[in-house]
């Protein structure tokens, strides 16, 4: 059933309220048959647009991210849904509109997250990206549709965050994952970029995530999975990657990606998912 529902990534709800570079949608097919029968407490600390959590709906989790303004938009939609619907409403994908909203945010808990929720949905690519004074500068998108939001889609996931075990942080990783205990369920997705060869990986990626916060993370991993908790990590599928997660179990996946603008750029990506194991698995 949840595998079922892991592979219709467009219907049935929740599902994620926002686009996100790096989102694993794609992947959940084969996050699944990776998951435990049981767990305890789910810890994502790179929520991104959630869209495991809203596969998943835990009773208790801890759901984290670095970006200030994605976890502040989670809870104003965790805490009152309605406000956000009656800011959001109005907007309609418009260049003018865009540009105006972009370069003046408002202050308001609840219309600053339709903003955020609408720049999102009407910018190139659902891509977040800030300039040097913290600024969110990615250009207009052309959206193919005038609806910005599914708003029943939007009341269900205030609904699964609205559990009275979910709770909602903006901090590091590795502050997120101090209170796992045997049993947890931990699923860890760091950004990434995969279009660019093996030897390039490092200083590719190092604006999005350091490596060494790559090799912080596969210790905190491997560490984790020794006390007794239950281990998935998407990343790249590169040897430096490869590498850090020795005597896990990987499963090498190939899908396509439209993260280019050019689609002369666009391609076949090959992505990896390590849990705890030992044997390599390839599918496509």
């Amino acid at each position: 059933m949840l595998r079922e529902r892991a592979s219709r990534r467009l219907a049935g709800t929740p599902r994620p309220f926002l686009k996100w570079a790096g989102s694993k949608r794609a992947l959940l097919p084969h996050i699944v048959a990776a998951l435990p029968h049981a767990y305890g407490t789910y810890y994502e600390p790179f929520l991104g647009s959630a869209s495991l959590f809203f596969l998943l709906r835990p009773t208790r989790a801890l759901l984290t991210d670095s970006c200030p303004e994605l976890i502040e938009s989670f809870k104003a939609v965790r805490d009152n849904v309605q406000a956000v619907l009656r800011y959001i409403r109005p907007l309609k994908p418009n260049r003018e509109l865009f540009y105006t909203l972009r370069s003046q945010r408002s202050t308001g808990r609840y219309k600053r997250t339709a903003e955020f929720i609408y720049l999102n949905k009407t910018c190139w690519n659902g891509l977040y990206r800030v300039n040097s004074r913290g600024e969110f500068n990615v250009p207009y998108g052309r959206p193919s549709t005038d609806r910005v939001i599914d708003e029943a889609n939007l009341r269900t996931c205030s609904s699964a965050l609205g559990g009275p075990y979910v709770e909602l942080r903006c901090c590091d990783f590795e502050s997120a994952l101090s209170n796992v205990s045997r049993g947890d369920l931990v699923f860890l997705d760091p950004p990434y970029v995969t279009r660019h060869n093996n030897n390039g990986f490092i200083d590719y990626n190092e604006r999005l995530f350091s490596w060494a916060d790559q090799l912080r993370l596969a210790g905190i991993a491997r560490s984790l999975a020794d006390r007794g908790a239950h281990v998935i990590v998407a990343n790249a599928y590169h040897q430096e990657i490869v590498e850090l997660y020795e005597g896990f179990h990987v499963t090498r996946v190939d899908r396509f990606s439209t993260l280019a603008s050019k689609s002369s750029k666009r391609g076949i990506v090959t992505e990896a998912i390590f849990s705890p194991g030992g044997t390599e698995k390839a599918r496509g």
